[in-house]
């Protein structure tokens, strides 16, 4: 079996302070400092859904909103998912999931394409939920996407419950980057693509 792919990536700028450590091959450990409290529950959605191994530290302006502070984290976690995860020989490139929450329903398609695109169809039925603004979900997925230089399909497919919505966003996401991520043993060592690179 191969080393783990692991990855520590820092961000610092005059508006966020951050760290990241993965591990894509983990077993979903987590470890978190963001203060975001409902960001570390999606987080800790990925870690445990993708089998991911995830640290990270983050301390921004949230005396302004959490805006920076979820985007950079956004940043952060796609270079690290980008350094990690290699010349993405051997894997599996595409992944997806479909998952439930009560009354929701969400899709997530992932393809390590090298090209970032997010198409992102989410109407979450609230603003906020308690004091995390919901638009700035699809500012983290974006962010994620522009760095781990992937496509992203996200579905919200119905959903009363904004919570419930977004977690099973963030569920899908983890269970689908799994997918994308693992190595397929038919393609040992192959590039999954006709051009020879990714």
């Amino acid at each position: 079996m191969s080393a783990p792919r692991t990855a520590e990536i820092t961000r610092n700028t005059k508006e966020t302070r951050i760290r990241v450590a993965i591990n894509l091959d983990g077993t979903g450990q987590l470890n978190l400092v963001t203060g975001v409290p409902f960001l570390d529950h999606m987080l800790d959605q990925i870690a445990r859904h993708g089998l991911i191994d995830l640290e990270i530290e983050a301390s921004g302006d949230l005396h302004i909103d959490g805006h920076h502070t979820v985007e950079d984290i956004g940043i952060a976690l796609g270079q690290a998912v980008a350094k990690a995860i290699g010349d993405k020989s051997g894997i599996r490139r595409y992944g997806h999931a479909y998952i439930p929450l009560d009354e929701a329903l969400s899709r997530v398609v992932i393809d390590f394409s090298g090209r970032p695109y997010l198409e992102f169809n989410v109407d979450f039925t609230r603003p906020t939920t308690g004091t995390f603004e919901m638009e700035l979900v699809q500012e983290f997925f974006q962010g994620f996407v522009n760095h781990a230089q992937i496509s992203l399909h996200i579905d919200n497919l119905r959903g009363k419950n904004a919570h419930h919505q977004c977690e099973t966003v963030f569920k899908a996401f983890g269970r689908a980057l799994r997918m994308a991520a693992e190595y397929d043993p038919r393609s040992q060592g192959m590039i999954p693509s006709t051009k020879g690179t990714l």
